[in-house]
């Protein structure tokens, strides 16, 4: 097999034949087929033994539960109707039909063409190589599945009779299975990891069976999927390694200001507000990615929040603590550092709505030190809040905070990889398959080392977020309560950088969108292009993407997005505007420890505590 240079497609190098599928040595195959029952056999211990010893235990049969509990409902609703269960079974038998005379025509006459019964999706990568389409056996089972997850997909989009949490969940819970079931996860069922196997006599289930193995040890009895080469990446090396200086400390922080790399700046220094989900350094990934760097060399006087990895001793800190001891801890600590009171901050993602939050409550104390606020895909509203809220309901929610109550905190590989079942297709199968199939070691990979970096949430920190925002919504409908206040996002009147990211499949631009209008000063509603991260994280020098401008974010989304002007390139210039339209003052650089004493050189400590 070849590949064309500029497509990256398979080439048709002719019919499908049975040589390449048979062992040339059986003897060397039996080998490695027991030297993989071998390898599985310590794949099994490292799972048993940490179970054993009883220091994990299971909670698979909670989402399970969950799981076909929403299936029950979708089958209800085609099962009660016996008219309607005809229709659906009556629509999958055509579909199979189809596939079934396709394939006797192509068995029949290879030299003529069949129009397929259902294509994949564009983009859809897992059925490239020319075997799925002539080869018959693999042809069929390609069209099969295509045919079946489409028709399930279709189940949950027509079930007119289920609520729109459950019909969520549904499609979340189809989408899931359709993705581990797909032939191109198995060996018998993949003609390039069939023809590998055969090609290696199985020395590849051998490495991959060696890679599972040394993948639930590393997750101490869970398995923890890698998805690049960690080992040439080491924060504050070649990760994170804009010049500064840790400038505070607390229990749940760490304030970092960052070296100027202009002679003066604006007088107004930035602050910004990390999720804790994941880590700060994301910002910060390398000098060509970085937004620090770049907003550094723009003019300002870069702070950055840097949240304390929890662990049992931050189980009872909420987000009043976060709020006192890490937002306007950093407050502090930029007076402190510059003299300056008024600031300009920045939050991303939940750290964006930790911060809207304190805005709130700030307004109601009378804390005006913030003078305008930027949010990265940050959600205040959690109507159409994505496929996270899959994982919120009642019951599930109840479930997350009694594991939690055992240690104070949740594991950060839960939340890991609840983030990339959202993309299961892309950020799990695909490794499934390289790693433990392919036996291949995967790629070094900044963004995915980052991704992995994963964090623990802190118990009741996790449960108010959960509650307040995913399940009953109460920031934007001005019941979340802070400090003994009810706040109101009415009461931030400050302008505001609303930035939203097209493709987002966290904070989706919908969501953000609508959120726009609960806050009581002018919104200025930007719409990156691409997702969460590659959204945000996008350098002037790449010139990739686009952003949109448009009139004030009320109203219908579409009509808004069809009225709103498509600009080339990054964002970040835009909003450096934006921020110097408020303040252009600019003052000699300051540089870290000139009016207070530094606790070390950035990224700091908090960054490097691993999970």
């Amino acid at each position: 097999m070849s590949k064309t240079p500029d497509s990256g497609k398979a080439e048709d190098d002719g019919p499908s034949t049975v040589e390449q599928y048979l062992v040339k040595d059986p003897e060397r195959f039996a080998l490695n087929m027991a030297r993989m029952i071998e390898q599985a056999g310590k794949a099994a211990s490292a799972w048993a033994e940490p179970r054993e010893k009883g220091d994990v235990r299971d909670h698979v049969a909670e989402p399970v539960v969950d799981m076909v509990k929403t299936f029950s409902k979708l089958s209800e609703y085609w099962l009660s109707d016996p008219q309607r269960a005809l229709e659906a079974q009556t629509r999958l038998f055509s579909g199979y039909m189809t596939v079934w005379a396709n394939a006797i025509q192509r068995t029949s006459n290879a030299a003529e063409a069949t129009e397929d019964a259902v294509k994949p999706e564009r983009g859809d990568k897992r059925f490239l190589d020319p075997e799925w389409g002539r080869n018959a056996f693999f042809d069929f089972l390609k069209q099969a599945y295509l045919v079946t997850s489409r028709w399930a997909a279709d189940l949950v989009e027509h079930a007119d009779g289920l609520d729109e949490h459950t019909r969520h969940k549904a499609g979340f819970y189809v989408k899931q299975v359709a993705n581990a079931i797909s032939p191109s996860n198995f060996i018998l069922t993949n003609p390039e990891l069939f023809r590998e196997t055969v090609a290696s006599n199985g020395e590849n289930l051998v490495r991959g069976m060696k890679m599972l193995a040394e993948d639930i040890a590393a997750g101490k009895g869970d398995l923890k999927l890698r998805q690049a080469d960690y080992s040439p990446f080491e924060i504050g090396k070649n990760i994170a390694t804009t010049p500064g200086k840790v400038v505070g400390r607390s229990d749940v922080a760490e304030i970092i200001q960052y070296d100027p790399a202009t002679d003066t700046v604006l007088k107004r220094p930035l602050l910004i507000c990390p999720p804790w989900i994941n880590k700060f350094y994301i910002l910060d990934l390398n000098p060509q990615k970085s937004f620090i760097r770049w907003a550094i060399e723009q003019g300002h006087t870069v702070f950055v929040i840097s949240w304390i990895n929890p662990d049992e001793r931050h189980g009872t800190k909420g987000w009043e603590a976060y709020i006192r001891e890490g937002l306007q801890y950093g407050l502090d600590t930029v007076e402190k550092a510059t003299g300056e009171r008024d600031v300009n901050a920045i939050g991303y993602c939940v750290g964006g709505t930790l911060l809207a939050a304190a805005l709130a409550l700030m307004a109601r104390e009378g804390d005006d030190r913030i003078k305008s606020a930027t949010f990265f895909t940050t959600q205040v509203d959690f109507t159409y809040a994505g496929d996270l809220k899959v994982f919120v309901d009642e019951e599930q929610v109840a479930a997350v905070e009694k594991s939690m109550s055992e240690k104070g905190y949740l594991d950060g590989s839960k939340m890991a990889t609840a983030f990339n079942m959202l993309r299961s297709g892309d950020l799990i199968w695909p490794y499934v398959v390289n790693n433990y199939m392919r036996g291949k070691d995967p790629l070094p990979f900044d963004l995915l080392y980052w991704n992995a970096d994963s964090t623990r949430m802190g118990a009741a920190n996790h449960s108010f977020y959960l509650r307040n925002c995913y399940l009953e919504n109460n920031l934007s409908q001005g019941m979340m309560e802070l400090a003994g206040h009810t706040v109101s996002l009415g009461d931030i009147t400050i302008p505001i950088y609303n930035l939203a990211s097209k493709e987002d499949h966290i904070a989706p631009a919908l969501s953000v969108f609508l959120g726009s209008k609960y806050f009581g000063g002018k919104v200025d509603y930007v719409m990156a292009g691409s997702g969460h991260i590659a959204g945000v994280v996008n350098p002037p020098a790449s010139n990739k993407y686009q952003y949109w401008t448009g009139g004030t974010p009320t109203g219908d989304f579409g009509e808004w997005m069809a009225k709103a002007t498509d600009h080339p390139g990054s964002w970040w210039p835009h909003w450096q505007s934006w921020i110097e339209a408020k303040d252009n003052t600019r003052v000699p650089a300051r540089k870290p420890g000139k009016h207070m004493k530094t606790l070390g050189d950035a990224p700091g400590t908090y960054v490097k505590v691993r999970v």
